[in-house]
């Protein structure tokens, strides 16, 4: 009886997907796709669930050879997308900030959803402002961790420098250095703030879903190599529909995302999937400035040192906000 009813249950969740991933054709105005082929990333965080569960629209939209790349956690995804390693990827906005000020040849093209990382602390750290002296760990300088800390201690007056006691050890997570008490605290990103919750470790001092600023700009945004936006337009906007559709089918279906993840071996932690897609605003994506997101952020990392290009001159040099501007008149919801 249990068997037959998780056959069941997975009949239902399959049928109830197939409906509401099925997209209609794309308009005739658009033009032919010029490339039928289109790689994605694929990494630990599950957060970048949208393009996860993107394959089934990127097939209604003409594409017939989708790839995921396993880039597990020694390829920064902002490196994959500048060497041609995949075609596209929803990234942290930050680090890609810092590829792109660097020459990296990457184009910044909407942005996917909000408020996917957490700061966790000990309980002599109330605010960013405690950080002042205290012992923080990244997985390695220049980590996405260290990108988005550097700018968010900025922010707030610290000099990431001389302030911080930044803490790298290759023989052991800084979620793990945490939860032993050898570090103050870290920046983690999903699934590592579910876990520590289920584990109820909840001391969280900065919510990027709820606490502002960080709250009022995309964390994820979605990225493409140069090469491939320039040669292949049509391609191009139809990938940026079938994630943005798909995030909002994060929004709308997190129990179905939640058990694709699973299936689809992206994660085998159903629960802390779940979790992460109620938690995290993926219906946002209409109604945030992708252009404000790529200004706020490589404001705070020119004041941190981090970068010297322009803010100004990242943004014309870097972004195309054509396919997005378009899709969001289609896409109204």
């Amino acid at each position: 009886m249990i068997e037959q009813s998780r056959r069941c249950f997975l009949t239902t969740v399959a049928v109830a997907a197939a409906g509401l991933l099925r997209a209609p054709p794309a308009p005739a105005a658009e033009g032919s796709l010029e490339t039928t082929s289109v790689r994605l990333s694929k990494t630990p965080s599950i957060c970048i669930a949208p393009q996860y569960v993107a394959d089934e629209l990127l097939r209604a939209e003409g594409f017939t050879d989708i790839g995921y790349v396993d880039l597990g956690e020694s390829t920064p995804r902002a490196q994959a997308i500048a060497h041609g390693i995949v075609d596209f990827s929803t990234n942290f906005v930050a680090p890609l900030i810092v590829a792109v000020a660097s020459g990296e040849p990457i184009t910044f093209l909407a942005g996917v959803h909000v408020g996917c990382f957490e700061l966790f602390g000990n309980d002599s750290i109330r605010s960013i402002a405690d950080l002042k002296g205290k012992s923080v760990g990244v997985p390695a300088l220049g980590s996405n961790q260290h990108i988005f800390l550097t700018a968010m201690v900025a922010h707030v007056g610290l000099d990431p420098v001389s302030d911080i006691h930044w803490v790298t050890a290759p023989s052991i997570k800084p979620v793990e250095a945490f939860e032993q008490g050898k570090i103050d605290a870290f920046l983690g990103f999903p699934p590592e703030p579910q876990e520590l919750r289920a584990r109820n470790v909840k001391h969280v001092v900065v919510n990027s879903a709820l606490d502002r600023p960080w709250s009022e700009y995309f964390c994820c945004m979605l990225a493409g190599n140069n090469d491939y936006v320039r040669k292949y337009p049509v391609a191009t906007k139809r990938v940026v529909r079938a994630v943005l559709k798909a995030a909002d089918f994060c929004a709308t279906e997190p129990a179905v995302v939640a058990r694709r993840l699973v299936d689809r071996g992206f994660t085998d932690r159903y629960g802390d999937a779940l979790q992460m897609l109620n938690d995290l605003p993926y219906d946002k994506w209409r109604e945030y400035d992708a252009e404000d997101t790529v200004r706020f952020y490589a404001l705070r990392l020119h004041e941190a040192g981090m970068i010297k290009a322009d803010p100004k001159k990242i943004i014309a040099d870097t972004t195309d906000w054509r396919f997005l501007s378009e899709l969001r008149r289609e896409l109204k919801g």
